[in-house]
């Protein structure tokens, strides 16, 4: 009899831990974001930390805001790739810490994160986090006196920033800047030449002559995507001999993000708070 109710009491649990969808379901990976938290918070040296509210959501995220010196332009989203963070070296620390000096304020925020050896896949579930974080930087930059806001994204967080200007009506972003995009056919979330096409804001889609192979592959259906939305202002630039990373083509990359935010994005901002 008790090896009977050993058993019957093994098969509950497991029943109980195979049923449970908060288990079984993906999200971000909240002890990664908070190693990361920990991380930044201790090596910090430009910029300060601040707790991004999502608003009828729990819990808040990591933002690294940095604002601008004079004369004040308005206010860069720096979105990260895959599986890393708002001060990560490859053009997320530089486009962060650089541009205030050409007045505009940075608000670097944390994305949805997962384990280092997911699938580009796996994402896809994650996108739906997305909306809440970007929402919740705008609504950051907003308190701040800043109104003329501009989302720049590299990798996935391009492809997220896509997804998040094709699915919301109102956004209060008035231009986008889209780093090393790549269109993937696993879900519509994640597929940049599907979102682009819903975009009208100013676009600039640049990426390197040696970037992956998705981006490379993927770059005439992102220009296809622009001119089935219209869009007059959507720009695809590729800038020669960089890396996904821009790996030493970092001060080209910034020098073509200023020269275009200057032309379509520009306009001086109140004082801030």
């Amino acid at each position: 009899m008790r090896l009977t109710l050993l058993f019957s009491s093994l098969a509950l649990y497991m029943v109980t831990l195979l049923g449970t969808p908060a288990l079984a379901e993906s999200g971000s990976d909240q002890a990664k974001e908070t190693r990361w938290r920990e991380q930044i918070v201790d090596s910090l040296m430009v910029g300060e930390v601040v707790d991004l509210d999502l608003k009828g959501k729990t819990g808040k995220i990591l933002g690294l805001f940095t604002p601008a010196t004079d004369p004040r332009q308005g206010g860069l989203i720096v979105l990260h790739g895959s599986g890393v963070h708002p001060n990560w070296p490859d053009i997320i620390h530089p486009v962060r810490t650089e541009l205030p000096e050409f007045g505009w304020s940075t608000l670097s925020i944390q994305l949805p994160v997962l384990a280092n050896d997911a699938r580009h896949a796996e994402y896809a579930p994650l996108f739906d986090e997305v909306p809440a974080r970007i929402s919740a930087a705008v609504g950051f930059l907003k308190s701040k006196g800043i109104n003329n806001i501009i989302i720049i994204g590299h990798s996935l967080g391009a492809v997220m920033a896509s997804y998040y200007l094709s699915s919301q009506t109102k956004t209060g972003v008035r231009a986008f800047i889209g780093i090393g995009m790549s269109s993937s056919k696993t879900d519509p979330k994640m597929d940049a030449s599907t979102t682009l096409a819903k975009i009208k804001i100013p676009v600039l889609d640049l990426y390197g002559s040696r970037d992956l192979d998705s981006v490379l592959a993927s770059a005439k259906q992102r220009v296809k995507a622009g001119k089935k939305a219209q869009n007059k202002y959507y720009f695809q630039k590729q800038i020669m001999g960089a890396d996904h990373f821009m790996r030493d083509k970092e001060g080209e990359l910034l020098k073509r993000i200023r020269g275009w935010l200057k032309r379509y994005a520009g306009g001086v901002e109140i004082q801030l708070k």
